[in-house]
């Protein structure tokens, strides 16, 4: 099976609206939605009346565009200084934003269930930060929730550290969370014959594509013909 999340839902108006017409096209099954940005209320206004399945795109890195009590864009403006502070920090642990980076997520938490009136049914993070040490090392998610796991790459695509990693951390995650088998990014498959290897995998196995349908080459994919048979799958398919 499947699955095409549309991420940054709630950005920008020009990023819900291009992830609105895929989903009324059947080209995507699922979004994730960014809180405190420009569009983040008229977007859940939408996906409560379309009924599309939203989970929360949990934003460490990038300042607020919407409205925010200046606590919480003071705490988040020091999470993300630390996060984008150099290429590996996400790999390091810092004990002294441990209650920045709570109230961050717990924030972002709150505001999703006060604009969609429910809990997301997933969760992922701008910038894939949703697993840097900070989040993983706490627990903030909680467990036995549907968690994005880190993007699969085929041998001789990254270094074997770097995938050896990946498998470690998606171990631990998989211990206490509900995975897909796979996860890719659809940029990323448009290239060779990727995509023809996600699609079969998806013949037994659970995959998960990440798609930004604001980018018009992706978008073009989406929604032509080769749009991976998504018309013929009900859009209630998130299962994990």
């Amino acid at each position: 099976m499947i699955i095409v999340n549309a991420d940054d839902w709630g950005r920008s108006p020009s990023e819900t609206d291009a992830a609105l017409a895929c989903y009324r096209e059947e080209r995507i099954t699922s979004v994730s939605a960014m809180v405190f940005m420009e569009d983040s209320v008229r977007a859940s206004e939408l996906a409560k009346e379309t009924g599309i399945d939203v989970g929360l795109h949990i934003n460490l890195t990038q300042p607020f565009s919407g409205e925010a009590p200046l606590r919480l864009a003071d705490c988040h403006q020091r999470v993300a200084g630390f996060l984008t502070a150099h290429k590996y920090a996400f790999l390091i642990y810092n004990p002294r934003l441990r209650e920045q980076f709570r109230d961050v997520y717990q924030a972002q938490i709150d505001e999703f269930v006060r604009l969609y009136e429910r809990a997301p049914s997933h969760f992922d993070g701008h910038h894939h930060q949703h697993l840097c040490a900070n989040k993983l090392i706490d627990g903030l998610i909680p467990a036995g929730a549907k968690v994005r796991r880190n993007f699969h790459f085929w041998p001789g695509e990254k270094g074997l550290a770097n995938r050896t990693y990946r498998r470690l951390v998606d171990a631990c995650l998989a211990r206490r969370y509900r995975l897909t088998d796979f996860f890719f990014a659809l940029s990323q498959c448009l290239h060779g014959d990727r995509m023809a290897r996600v699609a079969e995998l998806a013949t037994t196995r659970t995959v998960e594509i990440m798609t930004h349908p604001v980018d018009q080459i992706e978008r073009g994919y989406l929604m032509g013909d080769s749009d991976l048979a998504l018309r013929r799958r009900p859009r209630s398919s998130r299962t994990r």
